[in-house]
């Protein structure tokens, strides 16, 4: 795997996408790590007692897909700076997520790359995330 440049960099370059599954053990598994016990996450007959048709992400897990998602592409040298994310439709259990990404702005900043990545996460239902990451780069 080649390092990222800054200067390799352009506005409107494209990450290579990311496809998670969204199975039932990769919802708990998030909400148990991050802490979230929330019975929505876990328990079904409990998140369709509330309404949906199945447990589903919680915010926490979106963030960390969306950081897997940038840093498997600037790591080794690349660092993330910032997230802002707004979460959208659900991420059910049996469902897909597909992360994309473009480079949204590049500048030098004390030497160093600042780069804003403009990240969406879509399933069957539409966009579940978009989110904005900052990342430096050397």
């Amino acid at each position: 795997m080649s390092q990222i440049r800054y200067q390799d960099l352009r506005e409107g370059e494209a990450l290579p996408p990311l496809t998670v599954a969204v199975t039932p053990s990769v919802i708990v598994a998030g909400a148990l790590a991050s802490g979230d016990f929330e019975v929505v996450h876990h328990d079904v007959a409990a998140a369709r007692a509330r309404g949906t048709p199945d447990i589903f992400m919680n915010i926490l897990t979106t963030n960390g897909f969306v950081q897997r998602f940038v840093n498997a592409w600037i790591a080794p040298a690349g660092r993330i700076r910032g997230i802002e994310l707004r979460l959208g439709v659900p991420n059910f259990a049996g469902d897909t997520l597909r992360l994309e990404g473009r480079v949204s702005s590049r500048r030098l900043e004390g030497g160093e790359g600042r780069v804003e990545i403009a990240v969406t996460g879509r399933n069957s239902l539409g966009e579940h995330v978009a989110a904005t990451v900052r990342v430096s780069l050397p």
